[in-house]
């Protein structure tokens, strides 16, 4: 059996309050660079969407898949919540997890 990869679920948000962005990836120190230096074309380049403000880990990309589908089903509400709940003060998460 392969060493399962860790999966993630992550939120972006491009000011507190501001559009978000619900996405899911298996590298996701990698993932959030590639939105903040405009690597992927589209919707968060667009609208700058380049901060972390959420991110759970998974145990497979299919519960990440499943957990994406989740959090975009919810509402604008539900996405501050978790944001909120993890970090009230809105930080950009990507500095503390690019630090590993």
């Amino acid at each position: 059996m392969g060493h399962s990869k860790k999966s993630y679920t992550y939120i972006l948000f491009n000011k507190r309050n501001g559009t978000l962005y619900t996405g899911v990836t298996s590298a996701l120190v990698k993932r959030v660079y590639e939105h903040k230096s405009k690597a992927v074309a589209g919707f968060t380049g667009k609208y700058a969407v380049d901060k972390l403000g959420y991110y759970e880990e998974h145990e497979t990309i299919l519960a990440a898949i499943a957990r994406e589908k989740q959090i975009k089903a919810g509402s604008r509400a539900d996405k501050i919540a978790l944001i909120e709940g993890l970090n009230p003060e809105w930080r950009d998460l990507y500095d503390e997890i690019a630090a590993f």
